[in-house]
């Protein structure tokens, strides 16, 4: 491949004078523009931990680059903090966002015809959205996960973002004082870097090594180790060797990649967010990929990490006891990977995780013959309520099935309201609708409300379904991106309270127990609601947006 394949065209020749005068304007050299131009889209925000750090590795990335024999070039993007956004107004803005980060890459590469690209990337959207990027440009790339959050360290035992979550609940509770909820506050997050268990972000970071797009074990190494640094340094020689080989992003994923990075979200435990996200970088990379397809993959992956939310570890531990490399081990000895499956390394994903060191007696990833379950942890059920589908994640300390009266809400906030003021009781199913993609708009999670009921000790006898999804750090008998939802006439609008709704993971149904004739009838009374916003980037997300069942992307109508 021509090193220049694209920038020639900003660059050559008398006709292009003028774009080299302006490039010179800010330092850069003839010589620097004989060289490929390498985009390095950062996702660096001043608003949260998760990418705070961002604008040290884009510095470090360019070093690389410029070390490699190209030219960086860094533009920036934005970001929408999930945990601080949790539970209010400014939640809608987190998926839509998604969509914003990777129209914005892929604006910026494609004007500025930049050769190859290394995306860094931290907070939930961002990773999902700089893969959809990608895959749209098809250009050698990469994506570098700026690492995980500390643990903090409460009373001698680790912490999360998640821990305060449910302290909320055991505060309104009256089980913990507002001394203690202040205590928990205060260290469950010690610096920099994304929310620290098994959640959406550490995910969609192992998604990324196991598909392909990141290099095996960069992504694990923590957002304040020392080595961090120099994991973002050999980027550059990393996109530089991709260039050289004119491999580009969609040579990498296949079918068999996205099989290989549904399975580590089964082994790990991780967030139902990733179902959402990989159908939809599916699509932007034209490979036919289905929400049953998780079910399958998750059926023969065994659950082998003990992480957070569900397990005992974070995701720092995980690194210490071998990384994405022992886990992708695990599954190649266990004949549950696609070992020929290509990465940005050059070397097929077989041959990274051959090279797998255990640190000895680690606990933290289990061995093959004594996995946490059978099965992973993502289910796909269906039924009268759902007849596209939904996502739970059952990882091994779940009740399987659930029956009990509906309690209807019209928003998160009504329910949030209704569990702190302890008006759910034992045996309810919580019903939160008109928070799926369009009705939201923006499919808000539901960790404030799920945490809640966790902490109010109502997580083993209490179930939830809503049209909206969950965070990463949700846990216990939850079902999200209930489809279609709501606002499209789906039928869990035709849910009154005191319906009774018969949860049966096993059978792998959810279904509410009255008749079709009077989900009809119902349905027949109903009338779609008017938009929340009339104008704006809601609305104009509103009307583009797709089904959770075939990911939320936006598309032309």
């Amino acid at each position: 491949m021509d090193l220049k394949h694209r920038s020639r065209l900003i660059t050559d020749g008398r006709d292009r004078a003028p774009s080299r005068a302006m490039f010179k304007a800010i330092g850069f050299t003839g010589e620097d523009l004989a060289k490929p131009l390498i985009g390095v889209a950062n996702t660096w925000i001043e608003t949260m931990p998760c990418n705070f750090h961002l604008r040290r590795l884009g510095t470090k990335v360019k070093e690389g680059i410029r070390a490699a024999g190209g030219t960086p070039m860094e533009f920036n993007t934005i970001a929408i903090s999930d945990g601080e956004t949790m539970g209010t107004e400014g939640m809608r803005a987190s998926l839509v966002s998604r969509e914003v980060i990777a129209d914005s890459i892929e604006l910026v590469c494609r004007g500025q015809l930049f050769d190859a690209v290394v995306c860094v990337v931290g907070c939930d959207k961002t990773i999902p959205a700089a893969a959809m990027a990608l895959a749209r440009l098809d250009l050698p790339g990469i994506v570098l996960y700026g690492g995980t959050i500390a643990a903090g360290n409460y009373r001698g035992k680790d912490v999360t973002i998640q821990d305060v979550f449910e302290a909320v609940g055991a505060n309104a509770a009256g089980k913990i004082t507002d001394a203690d909820l202040l205590e928990i506050e205060n260290v469950a997050c010690p610096g920099a870097g994304a929310c620290g268990g098994q959640y959406t972000a550490n995910t969609m970071s192992t998604v990324m090594e196991m598909i392909g797009l990141s290099p095996m074990g960069f992504n694990s190494v923590p957002a304040m180790d020392p080595h961090k640094d120099e994991i973002a340094f050999r980027c550059g020689e990393v996109v530089m060797n991709l260039l050289k080989r004119g491999t580009k992003v969609r040579d990498i994923l296949t079918r068999q990649a996205f099989e290989n990075a549904i399975a580590s979200v089964a082994a790990s435990g991780g967030s139902t967010n990733s179902v959402l996200h990989l159908l939809a970088i599916a699509r932007e990379a034209g490979v036919a990929l289905e929400i049953d397809d998780f079910q399958k993959v998750s059926e023969r992956t065994p659950l082998l990490c003990d992480l957070k939310p569900s397990g005992k570890y974070v995701a720092a531990d995980m690194h210490r006891a071998g990384g994405i490399r022992l886990l992708a081990n695990r599954l190649l000895r266990g004949k549950k990977l696609h070992e020929n499956a290509m990465t940005v390394s050059g070397k097929t994903i077989g041959e990274e995780a051959a090279t797998a060191v255990e640190t000895p007696d680690q606990e933290v990833i289990a061995p093959l013959d004594k996995p946490l379950k059978a099965t992973g942890g993502l289910v796909i059920l269906r039924g009268n309520l759902a007849p596209e589908g939904c996502v739970a994640k059952i990882s091994g300390h779940e009740r399987l099935s659930h029956r009990g009266p509906a309690r209807v809400f019209e928003s998160e906030e009504d329910a949030m309201a209704a569990v702190t003021s302890k008006r759910i009781k034992a045996g309810d199913v919580v019903v939160i609708r008109y928070e799926g993609p369009k009705g939201g708009p923006g499919m808000r999670e539901m960790l404030s409300v799920t945490g809640a009921i966790v902490g109010e000790g109502l997580g083993g006898s209490v179930a939830l379904l809503t049209d909206g999804r969950f965070s990463g750090a949700t846990h216990g008998l939850m079902m999200g991106h209930v489809s279609p939802e709501a606002a499209l006439g789906g039928p869990i609008a035709a849910v009154c309270d005191g319906d009774v709704i018969h949860v049966d993971v096993t059978g792998r149904v959810l279904q509410v127990e009255i008749a079709d004739a009077e989900i009809q009838r119902r349905m027949s009374e109903w009338k779609p609601p008017k938009p929340r916003y009339a104008t704006g980037v809601f609305a104009k997300y509103g009307a583009l947006v797709s089904s959770a069942s075939e990911g939320a992307i936006t598309r032309p109508k």
